[in-house]
């Protein structure tokens, strides 16, 4: 009888533990298949190049002196070779471009955040540059070190934004109810939203050191909480024709990835004309890009999709 009486007990418990579990499942909705893209969220676009052409010549150059972009670079002593070709590359780019790293590294002058979790590392780094530079930029551009970025396409996407407002930029993802933007694509926060992000730090309950889940959100999918506890919300950014500008693959991807789904039109169905970022390369392929980016000129050519790639017979 008391072994029975026993067994049921340990049935009414591991029933309500069973539920409990379920519960909090079903209101997380976070899992492998949450990562396809959605079209719920807002889609910031950049401005048009006929009504930037309208502009002055002195409101044109009023705005591009106004738009300065400071970058944070998060890196680990693993990534050194990573953390050589983005110094030597397109973070030359920005206004001024700090490398966050987890540890002192003698070879570099970076920022030691002295912890080897991400989000621990995004905190700080977040915390440091608004302290340091709240006055001095107004856009702040985060990437990992696998991730390049045109600067130049960045500053004319933010041409017409203000930063006063709450803006929060990127390549936006779905999961669950949560919707942020991807880490590997880059991550762009106007001034005010820095700022709420300062003071939602602040508060451990809306935004935890650790998180408060039953497991470990990624960093980007945190900073969201975070930030939507500010009324920061995730934005899509998105050429005048909604293709993407943060891309979270390489170029070589998104052309294999073109040529299987539109063969007849690669170049149009790959990339925007005016991509921000692409991320997953390799030191080398930074370089590559570089070459293609800033120093490649076509004598005599406009660039109105002057090449065309078709797939291999």
């Amino acid at each position: 009888m008391t072994s029975e009486s026993s067994s049921f007990v340990k049935g009414v418990v591991l029933g309500g533990v069973f539920c409990v579990l379920v519960t909090l499942l079903g209101h997380v909705k976070m899992g492998h298949g949450t990562k396809e893209r959605h079209h719920e969220h807002h889609h910031i676009q950049a401005p048009n190049k006929e009504d930037v052409l309208n502009l002055s010549e002195g409101e044109r150059m009023e705005l591009s002196e106004s738009i300065r972009v400071y970058c944070i670079i998060l890196v680990r002593p693993k990534d050194l070779g990573h953390w050589a070709a983005v110094k030597e590359t397109w973070s030359k780019h920005c206004d001024k471009a700090e490398f966050y790293s987890s540890e002192k590294v003698k070879v570099f002058d970076s920022v030691a955040l002295n912890t080897n979790d991400m989000w621990m590392m995004m905190r700080k780094a977040y915390k440091i540059t608004y302290e340091r530079y709240k006055n001095e930029f107004n856009w702040f551009f985060l990437a990992h070190p696998t991730t390049f970025a045109i600067i130049e396409n960045l500053k004319y996407f933010l041409l017409k934004k203000d930063p006063s407002q709450p803006f929060y930029i990127g390549h936006t993802v779905k999961s669950g109810d949560l919707e942020y933007v991807d880490g590997d694509g880059g991550i762009v926060l106007s001034i005010e939203s820095l700022r709420r992000l300062s003071t939602v730090f602040e508060d451990s309950d809306k935004c935890p050191e650790q998180g408060g889940m039953i497991w470990k959100l990624s960093e980007d999918k945190q900073l969201a909480v975070c930030l939507k506890y500010t009324g920061v919300f995730a934005e899509n950014a998105e050429d005048s024709e909604g293709k993407d500008v943060f891309n979270t693959k390489s170029v070589s991807a998104l052309i294999k990835e073109a040529m299987s789904s539109h063969p007849q039109q690669v170049v149009e169905g790959c990339c925007s004309d005016t991509a921000i970022t692409f991320s997953g390369l390799a030191p080398n392929h930074m370089h590559v890009m570089m070459y293609g980016v800033y120093r490649l000129r076509p004598y005599g050519h406009t660039y109105n999709d002057a090449l065309v790639f078709l797939p291999p017979a």
